[in-house]
């Protein structure tokens, strides 16, 4: 059995009022019971959470999923909060040891104290902006990805845990030109393809 948990950290705030990404959370769940070997935990952020039990699941956990809105190109204030209460707590406690150096040679191997090996990440985010932002030249984001570019802090957050990533998925224009069925089906047969090729070997 593989343990998934789903974190959805979509907010009610100004004129956002956290749907998408709860749509986003329950099509990750339902995409999952296609597998009958998985298991599956959800955090609503917004709802509330105690920080120790939260780390509990992240070492509970074989995959942990996000889903965040991007405002002002960064996650929400909510989930930072998150990530640092829980995180900060998971200290000595299953996330990790230390930043990995030792006083011997303080000068590398930093970002390797992490204590989750074998365990893997995935993110999604919702954008106004739309893909082409991102991809064509002179547009805003100067032909830098989302990965490479608002989320390299958060994926190098995850690894300094010593989590795996796997693919994600970005969901681009939400705002002004939103098709939710369209995007749910896409990003359905996305997830089903990603746990089809890591649950192969239980599969067989």
């Amino acid at each position: 059995m593989k343990k998934v948990l789903i974190i959805n950290a979509g907010q009610n705030f100004g004129h956002s009022g956290g749907r998408y990404n709860k749509t986003v959370t329950e099509s990750t769940a339902e995409a999952l019971k296609a597998f009958n070997n998985v298991e599956v935990r959800i955090t609503h952020i917004e709802e509330g959470y105690d920080k120790e039990e939260e780390v509990q699941k992240f070492v509970w956990a074989d995959y942990i999923i996000y889903h965040t809105p991007i405002w002002w190109f960064q996650v929400p204030f909510g989930f930072k909060k998150y990530l640092d209460e829980v995180f900060t707590a998971g200290h000595n406690k299953g996330l990790y040891k230390s930043d990995g150096r030792s006083s011997k040679n303080p000068a590398i191997n930093y970002g390797t104290g992490g204590t989750l090996n074998g365990r893997k990440y995935m993110v999604t985010t919702t954008w106004n902006a739309p893909a082409t932002a991102f991809t064509l030249p002179g547009e805003f984001f100067n032909e830098t990805s989302v990965d490479n570019g608002p989320l390299f802090g958060f994926h190098r957050m995850n690894a300094f845990l010593s989590l795996e990533r796997l693919e994600g998925f970005h969901f681009h224009d939400v705002e002004k030109n939103a098709d939710v069925e369209r995007d749910m089906k896409l990003y359905k047969e996305h997830i089903t393809g990603i746990f089809e090729k890591e649950l192969k070997p239980q599969l067989a």
